[in-house]
This record gives structure tokens, sequence and C-alpha cells, in this order.
């Protein structure tokens, strides 16, 4: 099966005969087309409050893995994106004033903690109850533990995260590179993008005051620029086709670098994410559409786009802005900002796709195809959020 094939196949519901399932994905708007409504605030809002809806599907307090166009919400709570989520939310409290995203925060927080594996882990794929480690979904619950930690103080925080950190060394080979604990749904020889994990092991190292956790964070990121090639192209850095990659994993990589080198002040790491991003800036058209999948000598392997990856890379052009004070970034982001803007549907009447971003553009687009995506949002809202200081 295709790495979208899984996607596809993890998210879906198997309780309705296909037909019944198409019969009921006719009666509702499934996804509008391109707008015209470039109204900041009022699509920052829109999927904050898919998110609010999605926490609140389902019986925990984990975040929906998304919704089906025409079907409704997953039931199933996604641990890996929870935990990133956790730094959207408060990042949203900050922006609105409203403690209630804190709360929210650390209601997951509390979550993934509760179901945080004996061995300190976090499970790979949807909440289940048989879980497998995942190195990456580690890391990416570590964010929000580290923020919530720095936040709050709660010693329950900073616990689960001196559990999930130390697995991860255990798991670490001496390259900096991770082959053992990776998730059962990669390939786990083409995971350079382990690098954004490395950065929440970066981040609870220094939040506990654990320098140990923040050199292993710095060897993997050193390894993953020795793998870069001078063009700013990631090798082996997606789910299943080290070839043509997706965005989305090459932003993953991209983000790592940059939140390993802002923490440890290695500028180093930082000028090897912008060498992709330059790249992927000539890459962009002018309507803002960046291919979904790229080849090493950065021309498009994909027709359709990844809105998810292109939200990542709007939210590292802003972030490089601010470090180089280039202005090219922050125009490239406004301009990615646009395009997502504009496919980011908020007149839908179904609540289970208002507010919330498709995988890719269009919707037919094999990343996340025919689903609203819990990370695509959190990204959306992460990339609104940059161009307004947050």
């Amino acid at each position: 099966m295709t790495l979208y094939g899984k996607v596809r196949a993890g998210a879906r519901l198997a309780v309705e005969p296909l037909r019944e399932r198409r019969e009921r994905r006719q009666k509702v708007p499934l996804y509008t087309g391109i707008h015209s409504n470039l109204d900041k605030e009022r699509h920052l809002k829109e999927a904050a409050d898919w998110l609010v809806r999605a926490q609140d599907h389902g019986s925990d307090r984990g975040v929906s893995y998304g919704a089906r166009l025409g079907e409704g919400f997953i039931d199933a709570s996604y641990p890996e994106t929870t935990g990133y989520i956790i730094d959207t939310f408060l990042a949203l409290a900050r922006h609105f004033g409203d403690d209630g995203f804190l709360k929210r925060a650390v209601e997951m927080g509390t979550w993934e903690a509760a179901i945080q594996m004996d061995c300190g882990a976090v499970m790979g794929g949807m909440f289940n109850t048989s879980p497998t480690p995942a190195v990456f979904n580690t890391g990416m619950v570590l964010l929000g533990w580290a923020s919530l930690f720095r936040e709050t103080r709660t010693e329950i925080f900073r616990t689960a995260g001196d559990r999930a950190a130390q697995w991860l060394l255990e798991m670490q080979d001496s390259d900096g590179n991770w082959i053992r604990g990776n998730s059962n749904f990669a390939n786990s020889r083409a995971t350079l993008y382990n690098v954004k994990a490395a950065w929440g092991l970066a981040e609870i190292g220094a939040a506990i005051g654990n320098p140990n956790y923040v050199s292993a964070a710095v060897r993997n990121a050193e390894y993953a620029v020795g793998r870069q090639h001078p063009n700013g192209w990631f090798p082996d850095c997606c789910l299943e086709d080290p070839e043509r990659p997706l965005l989305h994993t090459i932003a993953y990589s991209m983000q790592g670098l940059i939140g390993i080198g802002k923490l440890a002040g290695r500028r180093d790491l930082i000028d090897a994410a912008a060498r992709t991003a330059d790249s992927l800036l000539s890459l962009m058209d002018g309507d803002g559409f960046i291919p979904g999948t790229i080849r090493s000598d950065f021309t498009g392997a994909a027709d359709w786009c990844c809105l998810t990856g292109t939200a990542q890379t709007s939210i590292v052009w802003s972030e490089l802005e601010r470090i180089t004070a280039n202005g090219k970034y922050g125009e490239a982001a406004e301009k990615a900002n646009r395009y997502l803007m504009a496919r980011h549907d908020i007149d839908n009447p179904d609540l289970s796709v208002r507010g919330g971003m498709a995988g890719s553009w269009p919707v037919s687009g094999a990343y996340g195809q025919y689903l609203i995506l819990n990370w695509a949002t959190k990204f959306f809202a992460d990339a609104l959020m940059m161009r307004n200081g947050i």
C-alpha cells in the first residue's frame, strides 16, 4: 500500500457500507472552492473554533485526527499531533486573551501523560489499546510538555517529559540518528525529518535543565545537516518515497533545524534550513502554489499542493524574516498565507469541515485525500499568528 493509501486507510471509518457512505457524502457541501475572503482574523478564528470542536469530539481530551469530507469527525484522537497543538492553543490564549485555550492545552498535556507508554515513549498512529512506540511522535509531544511545564510549572509535565526524553536517548545511535524506535507506520530508513523530534528533545532539556537532552538534539541536527545537499534538499526524508519527499516532511526538517539552532545558539543550523527555504521560495509560483512532492533538483513532482507543508513553510519563512531581517521571507510567507486562506473553507454548514484545513489542494490530492487534518489546521493557525508576532 502506498503512503497516501496508508493515510487514507488509517483514518477510514469502516462502520458503514461504501454505498451508504457515498450517499451521505453527497448530501452536504463537501468543500467550498477558491474564494476571495482574506481576512486573517476571520480565518484564524474559524481555524481555532474547528480545533476546539476536534478536541471536544470523542470521549477523551486529545484532538480528533480530523474529518472525512461528508462523513464528520473521526472518533479517535491522535497523540502525535495533539502534542504540538498544545503550543498552538497556548499561542491562541495569548492572541485572543482567552484562558480557555490554556485550560484546553493543560487537558491535552494531562491526557498525553495518562496514555504515555511504560517505556516513556508516545505511541504511533491514532490512539489505540495496543500501542507501539514512535520516535517522531514522542518528540512532538515533548514540544507540548516543555511549553506546558514552562507555562504552569506542573510536575506531571516535567516527569512525563523527562521519561520521554530518556527513552529517546536510549534509542539514539552514536551518530545522532534514530534507526530504532521509529513508527511502524513509516519507513524507518527515511526519517531525516526526525530532526523535528530532536527539537522537542532540546526544548524539554532546556525547560527542565538537562543539557544532555539538548546535546543529543544537536547531534541529530548535525547528522541531518551532514546529509543535506548543497541546494538544501534532504535525502531519506519522507514517510515512504525518499526520492520524491513530501513538502510536509521537508518542512518538518527546516522547523527542527531552526528550533534547535535558536535554542542552542547554532546559526549554522539555521543557515542550513535557510538553504532549503530559499530553494522552496524559488519553486513557489506567483499564486503561492508549491508542489506537494519535490525532487532532488527542487523541481515539483506533483501537480497538487500539500496545504499542510505550505503552512509549515510559511512558518519557516516568517521565522527566517525575524532572524535575518530579510523582507523576501516575509513576502513569501504572506503569499503562501494568501494561497492557504483562499482555500480555507470558512462558510461550510458542516461544522466538521468549516474552519478546518484540508490535507491537499485540490482536496483529491494525494496527501490526506478528502480529509480535513488537525495538523494542517494547526500549522495554518500558526502561520497566521506568525505574521502577527505571536
